[in-house]
């Protein structure tokens, strides 16, 4: 670990990338000599969807997307005993096996950050306005996540 400044606020990254995402950014965003465990959560494009075969997808977000990305990362990390919290999730086109979303969050120790990192992740799915349009290998596609 790094030696950074204590003073750092916890939530130490979020934003929408239309780029590839890299887990180390992420990891470097939660680095503190404070820490015992981070945890990561990386969500990738698979080939499939409930037995369909999946060719691609691309992600789209409301402009308010990146501002509720940082109101629940600042909840993860008001509610959960954590150091650090960190996202970042793609947006545009992604490929088979690219990197749609990463999510980490650094604690003392391992259970706190196995904890929030569940609750951040399936928070940030739940509630952050961001579309998944998937496209199958039959020409056919399908819009997730919309209201």
């Amino acid at each position: 670990m790094s030696d950074l400044p204590a003073d750092l606020p916890a939530v130490r990254l979020v934003d929408l990338r239309e780029t590839p995402l890299h887990v180390s950014e992420v990891l470097d965003a939660v680095a503190d000599p404070a820490v015992g465990g981070i945890d990561v959560f990386v969500g990738t494009v698979r080939d499939h969807d409930r037995d369909r075969g999946v060719t691609g997808l691309e992600y789209s977000a409301h402009p308010s997307a990146l501002d509720r990305m940082r109101e629940v990362a600042e909840g993860v990390a008001e509610k959960y005993d954590v150091l650090a919290v960190a996202a970042l999730h793609r947006v545009g086109p992604l490929g088979i096996g690219d990197a749609a979303v990463v999510v980490a969050t650094a604690a003392r120790h391992r259970g706190e950050a196995f904890d929030a990192s569940r609750a951040f992740i399936d928070e940030l799915k739940g509630t952050v306005p961001i579309w998944k349009h998937q496209l199958f290998g039959d020409g056919t596609d399908e819009w997730v996540g919309t209201p």
